[in-house]
């Protein structure tokens, strides 16, 4: 099996530098030109992408037409973003405070262009602000502009398996790696993908794709992209990957 690893960057630290700091929009324009100087991959690929990589993973396969992404694989990915911080409980007035400030500072300008997580920052209280502001998420999802390609290049994906992690306390909400979120304007109400508007309107070809059976859930009952092989090996690789 060749696996090809989408280091952004010379070497691990600036790869991990430029997962913060690089907008998403760069680091999948560096990955798709990666990927098309790549003969081994000219017939196609699988994608495997954990947490935010997921996200990214996803603008990859709807921006990047070849060479074809024949399946993706999230774990753990926020796919209709986050409002909330890692292992910090709102019953904490400290991370009651610091929401507010993330409100504040996410959408402006330097922060959604040099500090990726503000990219899927995404407040359900306040929609009208995320849609102005937000530089990535929104365009990936189809909420203000219908982008056909991203249609038609997520639809030609073979499977999308989306993994849910039960016991996750960074993805908040935890709903978000199947495409549920907060109902708009509750933070205590969530909705599944089935109900949400990008659904019914099958904004970005959610919809087709579920009827032709090509989504696939999955749970693990850990916390944020924890790994044990056993399972990756039994679930992931031998039904999607060989």
């Amino acid at each position: 099996m060749y696996v090809k690893l989408l280091e952004i960057g010379n070497g691990v630290f600036e790869d991990f530098v430029n997962s913060v700091v690089m907008h998403p929009n760069k680091q999948i324009e560096i990955a798709c030109a990666s990927l098309q100087a790549d003969p081994i991959l000219r017939n196609g690929y699988i994608g495997v992408g954990f947490s935010q990589g997921g996200l990214l993973l996803r603008g990859l396969a709807q921006r990047c037409s070849y060479p074809r992404m024949t399946k993706m694989i999230t774990m753990g990915t926020m796919h209709q973003g986050v409002y909330g911080l890692p292992h910090c409980s709102l019953e904490y007035l400290v991370c009651r405070l610091i929401r507010r400030i993330y409100n504040r500072i996410m959408y402006t300008e330097f922060f959604q262009n040099h500090f990726v997580p503000a990219t899927y920052w995404h407040n359900p209280l306040d929609t009208a602000q995320y849609k102005e502001k937000n530089t990535y998420l929104t365009d990936i999802n189809n909420e203000n502009f219908i982008n056909q390609t991203y249609i038609r290049n997520l639809n030609s994906l073979d499977k999308f398996v989306m993994v849910k992690y039960i016991n996750e306390h960074f993805v908040v909400p935890p709903a978000s790696e199947w495409f549920g979120y907060y109902k708009e304007h509750k933070i205590n109400e969530t909705e599944t993908l089935e109900q949400a508007e990008m659904f019914l309107n099958d904004r970005l070809g959610l919809r087709r794709m579920y009827n032709a059976g090509k989504l696939d859930f999955l749970t693990v009952p850990w916390d944020h992209v924890e790994f044990h092989w056993d399972w990756f090996k039994d679930n992931i690789v031998d039904k999607y990957l060989l």
